[in-house]
């Protein structure tokens, strides 16, 4: 009994939600998250946890119970931290593995759906087509023409050739993979031609590929050029910080005769330089800026996509179904030299179209994913269901694809009560004049009849057919004596969107080319609808005339390429990345894979990419919408303005730290740091650099920039000179209230609570000013950030806590301060903030005077 797609009824929901139930999801066993235990071992090698427990143990051996045990008890409170953004961070990339399982196309209950690869069961119909990675072992109940690489499970590159099994009634036993003329596709192989439907036999570890224990690409952290950069600067800093540990010891030691209290000293110094939320900063930020991304329907695969986001200065997108919405409708058709208009409510068609919808239908596949081809099916359906034109009795022969040098395709038919072959072409009209021979005068008209239907947005199809006599079939379709029929004009509305993400786009620095397979004149008309400049236009067969160095000419100023074979967008984006551009680019089909590759942001369609595309591609557009990577975009370089902003912070704040840990022991004055302090202080800085920054929300003029610099480092000359001044001056000012206290002899506990109170409320104002460096303190506060308003309160309360709780109060060697205390900290904290809120206006200023 042969297979009919057509009434093929799948498993129903229920069945496949009971299957999977009992045999788990289509996947292999991944690396589950780490345990508590693990996570508490990781803690404990890090440095400054160590420095913690040295720090108590040098208590304890001065006999400072109560200090010892308050600063082993932050070890907890550390550790409470940790596990909090280890498991911020491990959802984050769990939503992003979840999202970048293959996907499968199955049939349930009579209708197709597209679902997770993971989600399929045995007994599920898989429908297969060229590109797609196939989710699961089964048995081919239908297959045209379809090829199958299967070199992740054999190792032999070249593909092999599938057929489909005799009878869908009793199923033949899987077998190994390899070998052509086989019914068999295997989990993890790739379908690199043809079509076909197969049932599921085995999924997840009972698959050929969980049994040779191959594991699946799955989505991962890679060292980024951020990181590098960010690891060179823990260790140059690892290094201060031990360096200044020593003379903080030696120097102690030597001038007071007390090595353990040195010690002591010398521990506080280390944690105070010790930079390890830095690369704590990276990884939420990264981890989270995916999610942030997915959430916006751009799925990332690659994290060191983030941080070129930003950089980009092309955006090199696709027309159809990037640009417009994918949904196309037959306007117009031209036939017997006339233009017939195809409006909504028609009750019939007039009977000189007849034919060119019939062949056009001919021409397309029987059970069609195309939108175009879909199109005319419907119109069919809808309008010549019950005539001679629907031939659901024909059988197919031979098919004839697109090629490059001709972009025609054409299908051979057998009808039962005729004895000749039936052929039916279609394609872009300059192919079907080609085909059918033209004289002058009818490639004027048809020519003629383009141009009007490209003027008017539609994408132009044209349609003919010939007959032959059965004997053996020619190798090309110029064998064939085809006869024109018509040309079909056909409507893709633009999304609703577009328009003003390309006005977005121009403003933020990125040009934005269109890439498309269509006529020069319809390509024109969309870019016309949505901005675009569409004055000048290279169509495919000029590009291949022209020499590498006048592609790289030609590209600085043409935004508009179309009649462009897939092959021939990978030397367009070589030509532009020549130029020094940072170049995105868009793709689905299998040929688009190098160009993805090559592009510094390869961006693979969810809805109708290949999985060939999407395992090229950095990000994957989930809804397949212009407006989406524009949005990625926006979020890409407001992830990078926030790291940026943590990392200064993080700079800032740690000079005061060190300086306050290391000016008292050289100038023999009492000291103002314990490590207590220094640890009650990394429990405000952590949560605001990797809590607070991160959910910072992007600055207004976020896309009104040029396109960062790759090659600039984060911290540049002017960033870390503005970070470092933000951290003197700090300095400055907690010394001053330190030294001032010191001389009016208000003795040591209390000078210590005052620079320290002081210190806080300046770290506060550090977090505050560096939310913006463009816009004040007081302009920001309009600007939502709950988490930062929670940290802020935090401290505060903390702060009060141990001020004014008299057993906390004495474990951090503190006095009582009353109002007017805590009002002088609250100004000098303010105060040493305030010269950089000064220079954000005069720099606003002076870009206005220029502008």
């Amino acid at each position: 009994m042969n297979f009919d797609i057509n009434t093929a009824r799948g498993l129903s929901e229920g069945e496949a939600a009971r299957l999977l139930k009992d045999v788990g999801y289509n996947e292999l066993p991944s690396s589950k998250p780490r345990t508590v235990l693990a996570t508490a071992w990781e803690v404990a090698r890090q440095p400054m946890f160590l420095l913690l427990v040295a720090g108590g143990l040098v208590y304890l051996l001065l006999g400072d119970l109560q200090e010892a045990l308050m600063l082993l008890g932050f070890v907890l409170v550390v550790m409470g931290i940790t596990f909090y953004q280890e498991r911020k961070t491990e959802r984050a990339l769990e939503s992003l593995r979840d999202l970048s399982s293959p996907r499968a196309l199955v049939i349930r209950e009579g209708k197709d759906r597209r679902i997770a690869g993971r989600q399929v069961v045995p007994g599920d119909l898989i429908v297969l087509a060229e590109g797609d990675r196939v989710a699961a072992d089964a048995v081919l109940l239908s297959c045209t023409n379809l090829s199958a690489d299967e070199s992740l499970l054999t190792g032999e590159s070249v593909p092999v050739r599938k057929i489909c099994c005799t009878s869908t009634e009793q199923l033949p036993v899987m077998a190994r993979p390899g070998g052509d003329d086989l019914p068999f596709v295997f989990s993890g192989s790739l379908v690199v031609q043809g079509q076909g439907v197969a049932v599921v036999r085995a999924t997840g570890i009972n698959t050929e590929i969980g049994k040779i224990g191959k594991a699946l690409q799955k989505v991962t952290s890679e060292e980024t050029a951020l990181q590098k950069e960010t690891n060179l600067l823990v260790a140059n800093l690892a290094i201060l910080g031990l360096s200044l540990c020593l003379l903080v010891v030696i120097a102690y030691g030597m001038t007071r005769g007390d090595w353990l209290q040195g010690l002591l000293a010398g521990i506080t110094m280390a944690m105070a330089v010790l930079p390890e939320e830095f690369p704590v900063v990276l990884t939420i930020f990264l981890a989270l800026g995916a999610w942030r991304i997915s959430q916006s329907n751009v799925l990332t695969r690659r994290v060191p996509t983030i941080e070129t986001l930003g950089s980009a200065t092309v955006l090199c997108v696709d027309k159809t179904g990037t640009l417009t919405m994918n949904r196309m409708k037959v306007k117009k058709i031209f036939a017997c030299g006339e233009f017939f208009e195809l409006d909504d409510g028609r009750d019939r068609l007039p009977d000189a179209i007849h034919e060119v919808i019939e062949y056009s239908i001919l021409a397309s596949q029987i059970d069609p994913f195309d939108p175009m081809e879909k199109a005319f099916r419907k119109l069919g359906e809808d309008y010549l269901a019950r005539t001679e034109h629907i031939h659901s009795d024909w059988k197919l022969v031979k098919e004839y694809p697109l090629s490059k040098k001709l972009l025609a395709m054409s299908r051979v038919w057998r009808s039962p009560s005729r004895k000749e072959y039936v052929i039916a072409a279609k394609g872009a009209p300059e192919a079907i004049v080609e085909l059918c021979h033209l004289d002058i005068n009818g490639q004027t008209q048809l020519s003629r009849a383009v141009q009007i239907m490209a003027r008017e947005g539609m994408r132009v199809l044209g349609v003919a057919t010939a007959s032959l006599q059965e004997t053996d079939l020619p190798d090309g379709q110029h064998d064939f004596d085809f006869k024109l029929l018509g040309l079909i004009g056909m409507e893709d509305p633009v999304r609703p969107g577009v328009p003003q993400a390309i006005k977005e786009c121009y403003s933020a620095g990125i040009r934005v080319v269109m890439i498309t397979g269509d006529n020069p004149g319809t390509a024109q008309a969309i870019a016309r609808q949505i901005g675009f400049p569409s004055d000048q236009v290279i169509t495919g067969p000029e590009l291949e005339k022209l020499s590498d160095q006048e592609l790289q000419n030609q590209v600085r100023n043409v935004c508009i390429f179309s009649r462009v074979m897939p092959e021939q967008k990978l030397r367009l984006v070589l030509a532009l990345k020549a130029n020094g551009e940072v170049v995105a680019m868009t793709g689905d089909g299998v040929n688009d894979a190098p160009a993805l590759k090559a592009a510094d942001i390869g961006i693979a369609m969810g809805k109708r990419g290949t999985d060939v595309a999407r395992e090229a591609a950095s990000l994957v557009l989930l809804d397949d919408d212009f407006s989406s990577i524009v949005k990625a975009v926006r979020l890409g370089r407001r992830i990078f303005d926030n790291i940026k902003k943590a990392m200064a912070y993080i700079l800032a704040i740690h000079v005061p730290i060190a300086g306050l840990s290391l000016i008292p022991v050289l100038l023999e004055w009492p000291l103002i740091f314990f490590p207590i302090h220094v640890v009650f202080l990394e429990l405000i800085i952590d949560p605001a650099c990797s809590i607070a920054f991160e959910a910072e929300p992007e600055e207004a003029d976020v896309m009104m920039r040029r396109p960062r610099d790759p090659n600039k480092p984060l911290f540049s000359r002017r960033t870390l000179g503005l970070s470092l001044l933000q951290g003197i001056s700090v300095l400055i000012i907690v010394m001053a209230v330190f030294a001032v206290s010191l001389y009016r002899g208000q003795g040591e506990s209390v000078a210590r609570a005052l620079a320290y109170t002081t210190l806080i409320i300046a770290n506060l104002g550090l977090i505050l000013a560096n939310r913006s460096w463009s816009r004040t303190i007081l302009e920001t506060m309009n600007t939502p950030n709950p988490a930062l308003w929670w940290v802020v309160g935090g401290a505060g309360a903390f702060l009060a806590l141990i001020v004014y709780v008299p057993f906390i109060r004495e474990l951090f060697g503190f006095s009582n301060l009353h109002f007017i205390d805590i009002a002088i900290c609250f100004i000098a904290g303010i105060a040493s903030v305030l010269w950089f809120e000064g220079l954000k206006v005069i720099n606003r200023r002076t870009d206005s005077s220029i502008k």
